[in-house]
Formats: structure tokens, sequence, C-alpha cells
């Protein structure tokens, strides 16, 4: 179910109705298994990134299994919301997740990244139904997400528009244009940043200091919520909060653990752009398979 408009007390019925107890552990065991399958087709590809993708399969679960209008098997269903993903280099989640979801077979992660394969280290719109919009150099997406909005007020249409961007891509300043731009015209749309801190040469505090964030964003006339990026339940409250933020855009701080999950790989910026080799997936498999006995005690 998703509201347009929800009054404060809409939003608290909605949350009593739908994210109890037995729906948000069902959550979370989902999230665990996109881990899994995140390391497994990683490995199978030889190549791709880790840290992002662990750190982001909360958030993708959330979305799939939870807040999304769509529909796997209508992947063009006009009135569903549009997820825009510009960080593409994450893609792994997101074909892991839609896979799950129903949108194409789990046995096509073996592809990934091989020739001929729909899912290529950045998503591509037209070879794979459910992907909105092609990916690859960072910064774009915003602007992006901002055509998709203008596109659904000229056509009177109700859907929610969803921008998905990385941290180090702030430091592009296309970014900032298009941050303006949107609050310029009140547009109606939730950007998620994945504030995870790392990037591939180290910590973006090291390479280019963006923090305060939060304020830089307010500052920009955006409404901001800072959440823990991980908690499925509290990510799900911030969206259904900014969804009642009409007349200017918001952002979701979520901060995240790169590389969630896996020990060795936790916020440690050498796994943001290389999978692991045979024997650190069995590794990091046997740790997230605790993490699924534990959920399910």
């Amino acid at each position: 179910m998703c509201l347009i408009s929800p009054t404060k007390k809409a939003y608290n019925e909605l949350m009593a109705e739908e994210l109890n107890e037995e729906k948000l552990k069902e959550l979370n065991l989902k999230a665990n298994k996109i881990r899994q399958l995140i390391i497994e087709t990683l490995v199978e590809a030889g190549s791709g990134h880790s840290g992002g993708p662990l750190g982001m399969a909360d958030i993708f679960t959330a979305f799939y299994f939870h807040i999304l209008n769509h529909d796997p098997k209508n992947p063009g269903l006009p009135d569903r919301d549009r997820l825009v993903l510009s960080n593409g280099h994450i893609c792994p989640v997101q074909y892991v997740t839609m896979a799950l979801a129903g949108y194409f077979p789990i046995d096509e992660l073996k592809t990934l990244r091989k020739i001929n394969s729909r899912l290529q280290g950045h998503p591509h719109r037209t070879s794979l139904p459910g992907i909105e919009t092609t990916s690859g150099p960072l910064g774009e997406g915003l602007s992006q997400a901002i055509g998709i909005a203008l596109t659904r007020n000229l056509d009177k249409k109700n859907y929610h528009v969803y921008c998905l961007t990385s941290d180090g891509e702030h430091e592009e300043g296309n970014t900032w244009e298009a941050v303006m731009f949107a609050a310029k015209n009140k547009l109606n749309l939730i950007q998620i940043i994945d504030r995870n801190y790392i990037q591939i040469d180290g910590n973006t505090e090291d390479i280019m200091p963006l923090d305060p964030l939060k304020e830089k964003y307010e500052s920009f006339n955006w409404n901001a919520i800072e959440i823990d990026g991980n908690d499925i339940k509290s990510f799900v409250n911030a969206v259904e909060k900014a969804k009642t933020v009409l007349d200017k855009p918001t952002i979701i701080i979520a901060k995240t653990i790169p590389g969630k999950g896996v020990s060795f790989m936790e916020n440690d910026y050498h796994w943001h752009g290389k999978p692991p080799n045979k024997e650190e997936a069995e590794k990091a498999l046997a740790e997230l398979k605790i993490v699924e006995e534990k959920l399910n005690a």
C-alpha cells in the first residue's frame, strides 16, 4: 500500500497494520538472503562491487518487498513507482532483489558481467524490464529522477519517484545543480543517499569532506531525514514521513555499513570495488548463515 499524502493518523495506522514484528522478521531474513546471493553472484562473476551492495541490502529489501507499488509480471505498469539507481555500480543488490521479487529467474544471476548478459556491471534500461534508467557515470541519476518527476507532474500522475545515490558522487558538481533545481521547482521526490563514508580511494571525508551533509541539504531547502540505513523499520518510517512532505524534495541520509554482514568487509574501503575469491566467499557465506540462524531463533 502506498499513500500519496497520508495524514499523521493514517501513517501511524499504516505502520501498525503492515510492519508488524512478523513482517519485519520476514524482511530481515530476506535481506540476509539477498546478501548471500550477492556473494554467490560476485564470486561467480569474478568482478564487481561488494561493499555497497551488501550495505544497501536492507533498503532494497524494504523497497521491493514493502514500499514500492510495482508488479514483476508487468514491469511497465503505468502507475508504478519509479526507482532510479544513480550509483549503478551497486547494481548486484538490485539484480538479486529483483530476481527474488520475480522479475527474472534467480539462475540468471550467474550471468552477471558476462558477454550478452542482461545483468551488466551497470544497469541498462532497455536490457532488463524493471530497470528505469541506464547508469554509469556518477552524478547523473538525480537529474534523471527530476526529469521523471517533472513528467509525472505534467501528466498529472500520482506515482512516487525515488532516487538512490552514493555519498561519493556528491563530489560531482552536477549533483548539486540537480539539488538546486529540485528545490527551486518544489519537486515531490525522495532521494536516498547511501552514506557509507567510503569510495574507491578511501574515506569520503579524507578525499572530499561532505559533512555536515544534513545541514547542507536543509540550506538548499530540502527536507532532510537522517537514519540508520541498516534498520529496515527506521527506513520504512522515514519513507512514509517523506511522502507527507509535498512542497519540497526530501533527502533520506541513510548511514549504512559497507560490507554489512561480513566481518572482514565491513567499513573497509578496499572492498568498494572488488569481489570475494572462492575462499573469501565461503567465509562470508558462513557468517551470513549464522546471522540467518539467529534471525530464525
